[in-house]
């Protein structure tokens, strides 16, 4: 059965013919949320549902990678994507060991130590061997483009690219790259800017990024950024996207990872809004405005993965102690609209309201 109105489906079929990875029913693609709330039984039930599902490889072993896409194809038959991160470029020492003397009274206040605040690639090498074994129809990057020859590679192991930008410049290196697929990010989307051009915070709108991207390239675009209702992702559909990929509306599913923690103050809304922050990552994020998001943004440095692991046994240690001011909780600016049902039915809605 088609949930899809004729025009839906028309931009369905385009992106078929143009030999992009994504045949699917739906013009829905599910986020890759990594750290937690992205799990193999969302995958499997965005696919199943008909939307595209991706495994988010961020923060996993190669092993643990190869492990989810053979944990996921056991529950669907259905084709999915995964999502590597791209190696980032190191940051200052001294601006690291500051922040990490600024964060000593949270970590006393938790009883626990500070985390090493290394620098490392993600097993960005030993991924991408995953994925070329696996043989996963899409793969996916974000914070950066892939050279041209990891394109060529994957395209001989007849995989798709999609490259995450935030505007026509990263674009056009993806573009320049040989990418089958630009994933426009807008600021409204929750979690991690994928930019990597100008790192500092990025208050592009998603139709501004999408009109802007569409202006140089006819490479087909999925968009996201804050897509939580049918009207939402119709006007990203009517600017150009072929479709529309969807995180903090998965939050609250049952088959997504998140924390109760993470659940309960996103339902309940115990913040009033979000806000952009590089407290926890070194990299500006979206998420609910607690206390250590709003307290540490400007404190924190450039510096990512190493504030990710400086930060992470605080973000452990008040999760388990049921303490939200601490914990990153990503969320895109409509998280108001979030619900509990599964994540078929809000897939399935948002391409019918569509």
């Amino acid at each position: 059965m088609s949930y899809l109105p004729a025009r839906a489906r028309e931009v369905v079929g385009c992106a078929r013919l143009a030999g992009v990875g994504l045949p699917c029913e739906l013009p829905v693609v599910q986020a890759p949320m990594a750290g937690g709330p992205s799990t193999p039984a969302l995958t499997a039930a965005v696919a199943n549902a008909g939307g595209y599902g991706t495994v988010a490889a961020g923060y996993l072993t190669a092993d643990s990678l190869r492990e989810a896409i053979a944990a996921t194809r056991t529950m669907t038959a259905a084709p999915f994507g995964v999502n590597l991160f791209m190696p980032s470029v190191a940051g200052d020492a001294d601006e690291i060991a500051t922040y990490a003397a600024v964060l000593q009274p949270e970590a006393e206040r938790l009883a626990v130590a500070l985390g090493e605040p290394r620098w490392d690639d993600d097993g960005y090498d030993a991924k991408l061997d995953v994925v070329e074994t696996a043989r996963v129809p899409l793969v996916s990057f974000t914070f950066g483009c892939p050279a041209p020859d990891t394109v060529e590679r994957l395209h001989r192991a007849d995989i798709d690219v999609a490259v995450t930008v935030t505007s026509a410049p990263e674009a056009q290196l993806a573009v320049d790259a040989g990418a089958d697929l630009l994933v426009v990010q807008g600021t409204e989307a929750g979690g991690h800017q994928a930019c990597f051009l100008d790192l500092s915070a990025n208050h592009r709108s998603l139709l501004s990024a999408l009109a802007e991207v569409r202006e140089m390239s006819d490479v087909p675009i999925v968009a996201t950024g804050g897509i939580m209702t049918g009207r939402d992702a119709a006007a990203a559909l009517n600017t150009g996207a072929i479709a529309v990929q969807v995180g903090t509306a998965l939050l609250c599913t049952p088959e997504a990872g998140t924390s109760p923690l993470y659940r309960q103050a996103l339902l309940e809304a115990r913040y009033d809004r979000t806000i952009l922050t590089r407290a926890y990552s070194g990299r500006f994020a979206r998420g609910l405005a607690n206390r250590f998001a709003i307290e540490h943004d400007r404190q924190a440095p450039q510096a990512y993965p190493e504030v990710h692991h400086l930060t992470r046994p605080l973000r452990v240690a008040a999760t388990r102690a049921g303490d939200g001011s601490v914990p990153n909780l990503w969320a895109g600016t409509g998280w108001r609209a979030l619900t509990t049902e599964p994540a078929a039915t809000i897939v399935q809605r948002i391409a019918a309201d569509a």
